[in-house]
C-alpha cells in the first residue's frame, strides 16, 4: 500500500518483492496450468498468451465490482517516481482473468466440510471459493464504505481509501459475513502481487515493465554468471512466449 505517515514505502515494497517475483511468476503459472487443463491443452504447453489489453471488459466482475478492483489495485501498487502502478500494468485484467480457472472455483482445492477456524499454519480453511471471496469482500467493504462515508469504496479520495485498506490490514474494520483480513491479505493483495510481477502471459505486468523496473531477467536460459553479482542485470527480461521486454 502507499503510505505517507513512515511506514512501508512502495521502495521497500518492491524490494522486498523483487526476492518473490519467481515465485509469482510460478503462483500465477499454477492457476493457469489448471486452465491449461481446461483447454485440453498438452501438459507441455504454456497457457494461452493473454496479454494485457487497452479497454478490456471482465468476464466475471461487475461494473461496481470492476471499479472497486482497479481502485484497489491504483492504492495498492500506485503509480509514482519509481514506476507504474498496479492499474498501468493490467494488474485488474490480471485478476479477472484468474476468474475463469478451476482455481477460482476451489477446483483445485479440497473443499468438502467440516470446516474449522485453523491456525494459520494450517492454510486456508473457509468453505468460500477464490470468486465467492472477492464477491462478498467487495460488497461487504462497499457496504462499510457507504455506512461511515456515504460512498462506495471507488468513489472515496486516495488518503480514504487508504485509511480503509491499512483498517481491513490491521484487523479494526470488519464484516460479519467473511474475514475482510483474509480476502485482503490472502486474495486481494496476492493476486495484485502475482500479476504485478507475473508473466505477461497472464495479463498483468504489461510489457515487462515490473521486470524491466527491478532488474528481473524473465524466463531467460541462462544468466547465472549474473547471480550474485552486485550490480544490475544489464540485458531486458524475456517472457514465457519469447517476447522481449
Amino acid at each position: 500500500m502507499s503510505s505517507n505517515d513512515g511506514q512501508t514505502s512502495r521502495r521497500d515494497f518492491l524490494a522486498t518483492t523483487l526476492a518473490l517475483a519467481p515465485l509469482a511468476v510460478t503462483v500465477a503459472g499454477q492457476a493457469a496450468a489448471q486452465s491449461s487443463k481446461a483447454e485440453q491443452l498438452p501438459s507441455s504447453a504454456p497457457a494461452p498468451d493473454h496479454a494485457s489489453v487497452p479497454d478490456y471488459r471482465p468476464s466475471y466482475f461487475t461494473p461496481i465490482e470492476w471499479a472497486f478492483i482497479n481502485a484497489a489495485c491504483a492504492r495498492l501498487i500506485p503509480t509514482d517516481e519509481h514506476g507504474p502502478g498496479a492499474v498501468e500494468l493490467g494488474v485488474p485484467q490480471y485478476i479477472d482473468r484468474q476468474m475463469g480457472t478451476p482455481w477460482a472455483d476451489g477446483g483445485i482445492w479440497y473443499m468438502q466440510g467440516p470446516f474449522f477456524a485453523g491456525a494459520p499454519e494450517f492454510g486456508y480453511q473457509s468453505q468460500l471459493t477464490p470468486k465467492q471471496q472477492y464477491r462478498l469482500g467487495i460488497k461487504a467493504i462497499d457496504a462499510l464504505c457507504r455506512e461511515r462515508l456515504n460512498m462506495p469504496f471507488a468513489a472515496l479520495t486516495a488518503a480514504q481509501q487508504d485509511d480503509v485498506l491499512k483498517q481491513i490490514e490491521k484487523g479494526s474494520l470488519t464484516s460479519t459475513d467473511l474475514s475482510l483480513g483474509t480476502f485482503f491479505s490472502g486474495f486481494l493483495l496476492r493476486n495484485v502481487m502475482e500479476g504485478y510481477f507475473g508473466d505477461p502471459m497472464y495479463g498483468g505486468n504489461k510489457d515487462m515493465a515490473a521486470w524491466k523496473m527491478i532488474g528481473y531477467p524473465g524466463v531467460r536460459a541462462d544468466y547465472l554468471e549474473w547471480v550474485g553479482q552486485a550490480k544490475p542485470y544489464p540485458y531486458g527480461p524475456v517472457s514465457i512466449y519469447g517476447k522481449r521486454g
